[in-house]
């Protein structure tokens, strides 16, 4: 109300504390809107951080996605919802975030080391349009996909990373295109958000017919709501926090609420299957060793208390080695290389 700037870094768990503050601070915008006395008012910047995915130590009661449902609520000129995939595009976001006005911002992403997949020019890109395909983890750069993986969130746009990665190796002959949505706004039917998509542009991102995978790092009613009356959103297969946690490793995270490498991968097998013949006569045998791999690795973080996987590892040096060979080395993506 002073003109001043807004920003309100929580616990994702506890951020929910002050859902009524929210809302009386954009009801207290809208009226002001109305007037022709009041100047703009400064946005209201939430920071999520410390969310459901990385609760290792915290466990089940610290897992609590649910102020993004809150924000939806609002009024589309209010609303904004941010899920930046890695650093430059928090930079980038938060920037936008802070000189913006009337708003009530939420911007959700990790305190962890995590990957940065984009350079601050690529991010900026990305930021601005709000959803991109990325094509440096895309089969063929993502042209005539059999299916769409879509991440949004942090770890969650890692493990679509990671199962685009598996099925190149697991099956190179299905073609996959990697989408990463940022702003969550982009996803509702033209005309219902400032922000949201064209059904032209919503079909150049995610096809006119093909299955997309979405892995999103709330509640799958989120997404499912707000595409509600999209056509194309039949065709959406969304999986996201489904209350199931406790004390243990990240993954064990993502492999307990179906949103891991493995999850993804085995419903872009199902999903090609549809349109890839190929696919199709090897699905049963690609979603048996996909079966076989998350209960490999559930009997393992069971056994050692710990993941087989670097994101579980908090040195930053480590985690920057594996992704320089591992997912960063673009050309490694078109040539095929061995290290994949």
């Amino acid at each position: 109300m002073t003109g001043r700037t807004a920003l309100f870094p929580s616990y994702e768990a506890f951020i929910g504390i002050a859902q009524t503050m929210m809302v009386q601070y954009s009801k207290f915008v809208k009226m002001a809107k109305e007037t022709n006395f009041r100047a703009p008012n400064a946005s209201l910047n939430y920071l999520e951080t410390s969310t459901w995915t990385r609760q290792e130590h915290n466990g089940f009661s610290h897992q609590n996605p649910s102020f993004i449902g809150a924000v939806l609520n609002l009024k589309a000129d209010a609303a904004r919802v941010y899920l930046p995939p890695d650093a430059n595009c928090f930079l980038s976001t938060i920037a936008h975030c802070i000189n913006s006005k009337n708003y009530v911002n939420l911007m959700v992403g990790s305190k962890h080391p995590t990957a940065v997949w984009l350079s601050p020019e690529e991010a900026e890109i990305h930021c601005r349009a709000g959803a991109s395909v990325w094509r440096f983890c895309s089969a063929d750069e993502g042209l005539r996909p059999d299916v769409v993986l879509v991440g949004i969130g942090t770890e969650v746009t890692f493990e679509v990373i990671a199962a685009a990665a598996l099925l190149r190796k697991v099956s190179p002959e299905l073609r996959v295109r990697v989408v990463n949505v940022t702003d969550l706004m982009v996803l509702g039917p033209f005309g219902s958000h400032p922000h949201a998509l064209s059904d032209t542009d919503f079909e150049n991102l995610f096809t006119k017919d093909k299955k997309i995978v979405v892995n999103y790092h709330g509640y799958a009613h989120d997404v499912a709501g707000l595409v509600f009356g999209r056509k194309g959103a039949e065709r959406m297969h969304i999986e996201g926090y489904r209350e199931e946690g406790s004390t243990t490793t990240p993954f064990d995270m993502m492999l307990r609420n179906h949103v891991s490498r493995y999850h993804v991968a085995g419903e872009a097998v199902r999903g090609a299957a549809l349109f890839n013949e190929r696919i199709a006569l090897r699905s049963m045998e690609l979603g048996g060793e996909l079966q076989g791999r998350i209960k490999r690795d559930q009997k393992y973080i069971f056994e050692h208390g710990a993941g087989k996987f670097f994101f579980a590892n908090l040195l930053a040096s480590s985690l920057n080695l594996f992704l320089t060979h591992f997912f960063l080395c673009r050309s490694c993506w078109n040539l095929r290389c061995s290290r994949l």
